[in-house]
């Protein structure tokens, strides 16, 4: 009579029995050796902090340029930033017995809406050998007020590291819209501003480097859970934010910098298209970071505003552009997708003319392709090429208001 040869029941007491070469397997045995099996894995965790391999800021930029198109200073504080990271953990692995410790150097981005600032962390995440996790400032609040506390970044950060907690202290977090945190006004807020300043405060303790107290589970659904404590000392925070409005700020300090002869020549060598490489510190502070916050972040770059140009080449070069992403898209359905040249310079006018920077690229393509995506599978047909006519045909019966929303 068939029986497991695991456990020794018989079939009729099992719900499956599975036959092999030479024994039998019952689906309780299977469930077993699955949570044996997970266990093991979780306790493993796929990051191992001591076979770290050491990418040359070169290496890591060659990277990004396969998928990010621009942005030279940006990646290069980036690369550069990582690499350091990866250097303070070896160091940190081989015990080094000199007195001189590497402090991280936490970054900010700044850049206006869809120049490429998550794209940038999305990317790089692929390449890393570390726990990386991408968290939204918008969510955050105080503890104890609707949202999301502080300690949830860190949460991300061990699910990430399969609750790894060696691993985890060496990740890389990316918070993403961190202008959103920023002071509601110039002054200390008589009331309590618990999603803006109240928030920065709480990240200064993550920032610095200590130790906290994480909710493995979250913090409000499940307030009883038992509390993993996690040291931030070397978890590099890489933070991104729009900053909207803040060149005001930038063109008022250079402004008022302006004085005498040689002070007038220089104003007429600012690039008054682009103020944001001129970004300091104190734009930052004058926009409502709090002081504290701004020295845990020293490393302060930009992303350029997207030309014409740019926005081109982004629709077509990069390894996962978005032209090749719809033509992969037809040719698992076995149709041969083209585009007359005249397409693509009119989906670029249209982003500049919505004012939807790169990530508006998808949204327009979608707009002119969705007619299409939708008959093709239907049809017989194995080449399909849309033309400059089609495109404008589609695009004038959009409603730009809704495509602005998307």
């Amino acid at each position: 009579m068939d029986k497991c040869s695991f456990c020794g029941r018989e079939k009729k007491d099992t719900n499956l029995l599975i036959a092999g070469l030479s024994g039998h397997i019952c689906d309780r045995c299977i469930e077993q050796a699955h949570d044996i099996v997970l266990e093991e894995l979780q306790k493993k965790g796929d990051f191992d902090v001591n076979q770290l391999e050491l990418l040359k800021p070169i290496e890591i930029k060659d990277f990004l340029d396969q998928y990010v198109i621009g942005q030279e200073e940006a990646k290069k504080y980036l690369s550069v930033a990582v690499y350091n990271h990866y250097k303070r953990l070896l160091q940190t692995n081989k015990n080094d017995k000199e007195d001189i410790e590497i402090e991280k150097s936490n970054i900010v981005l700044v850049g206006e809406t869809g120049t490429g600032k998550t794209l940038l962390a999305r990317t790089i995440a692929k390449m890393l050998h570390v726990p990386f996790t991408i968290v939204d400032a918008t969510v955050l609040t105080e503890a104890g007020y609707v949202g999301e506390d502080i300690e949830s970044i860190l949460t991300r950060l061990l699910q990430v590291a399969d609750y790894n907690v060696e691993a985890a202290e060496k990740g890389i977090v990316f918070i993403d819209e961190i202008d959103k945190i920023a002071r509601k006004g110039d002054n200390p807020s008589i009331t309590r501003d618990v999603s803006g300043e109240g928030v920065q405060q709480g990240l200064l303790k993550l920032l610095e480097g200590s130790i906290i107290n994480v909710p493995p589970q979250g913090g409000r659904k499940h307030p009883d859970q038992k509390m993993i404590p996690v040291n931030t000392k070397n978890i590099l925070f890489i933070c991104g934010g729009a900053f909207d409005g803040i060149e005001r700020k930038i063109g008022h300090r250079l402004n008022t910098q302006v004085v005498g002869y040689s002070a007038s020549k220089k104003k007429d060598q600012i690039d008054r298209d682009n103020l944001l490489q001129y970004i300091a510190p104190q734009d930052l502070k004058s926009f409502g970071l709090i002081p504290e916050i701004i020295g845990r972040l020293p490393v302060l770059t930009y992303l350029d505003p997207l030309q014409k140009k740019a926005l081109r080449r982004i629709l077509t070069e990069p390894k996962n552009a978005i032209i090749k992403q719809y033509e992969k898209l037809f040719d698992m359905d076995g149709v041969k997708l083209s585009f007359e040249e005249e397409v693509f310079d009119y989906i670029v006018d249209k982003a500049i003319e919505f004012k939807l920077g790169a990530r508006g690229l998808r949204s327009i393509c979608e707009a002119i392709m969705m007619d299409v995506m939708f008959d093709m599978p239907s049809k017989d047909e194995t080449e399909v090429n849309i033309t400059f006519e089609y495109a404008k045909e589609k695009m004038g019966k959009i409603n730009i208001q809704r495509l602005k929303a998307a």
